[in-house]
């Protein structure tokens, strides 16, 4: 299992964005426990689908209010129908990371019972974290168009923009490297979870 661990940054001093955050990821978990507030400015998730999980990590560092800590592991099944209740290696891990995560550049950080494959991951998911923290209003908006599957065209006709212009925005927003590194993420976060399950 994944479970996902976020704190909002500086919250003293912002609103609380619990709920938009949870706004944002409400279409993408599809499959075990959604995010959920579990202590003041904080939310969680678990997921047993690394593209969900990568998914909601680059979208929370997209958003700039957040440390995404990522833990992979055991639960305690069943899972309780609360969130902030679930137990496990994978919730000891996540709460792990997102204490780190709080202390780096980018703000995301991946444990897991594979050391290796977990820091890869966080390697990667760093890598692609920078990219999508610099990203201007409209390379967000053309990027998530296509990463939901739509051609440049298409985007450009969602965005009332030209073909070329649509595809200049996705170059400025580094989209290129976007799907490989999505893919390498989700790769060693399945990799982390199956030795996981082979500890169990």
């Amino acid at each position: 299992m994944i479970v996902i661990t976020v704190d909002q940054q500086g919250s003293r001093h912002d609103d609380d964005r619990v709920e938009s955050a949870r706004r944002l990821l409400s279409g993408g978990f599809h499959r075990l426990r959604a995010p959920e507030r579990t202590a003041g400015d904080e939310l969680q998730a678990v997921t047993d689908d690394a593209a969900v999980a990568v998914g909601a990590a680059l979208a929370l560092l997209a958003d700039g209010h957040w440390s995404v800590g990522i833990g992979v592991g055991t639960v305690e099944l069943p899972l309780p129908q609360e969130t902030r209740a679930g137990r496990g290696r994978a919730f000891e891990a996540a709460r792990t990371a997102v204490e780190a995560a709080k202390n780096t550049p980018v703000p995301v950080q991946v444990r897991g019972a594979d050391e290796a494959a977990a820091a890869r991951a966080e390697a990667i998911l760093s890598v692609l974290g920078h990219i999508v923290t610099r990203r201007s209003r409209e390379g967000q908006e053309v990027a998530a168009l296509l990463n939901a599957g739509s051609t440049i065209t298409a985007a450009a006709e969602v965005l009332g923009v030209s073909r070329q212009a649509a595809s200049q925005r996705a170059a400025a927003a580094g989209w290129s490297v976007e799907p490989a590194g999505r893919r390498l993420a989700e790769d060693l976060l399945r990799e982390a979870d199956a030795a996981a399950g082979a500890e169990r």
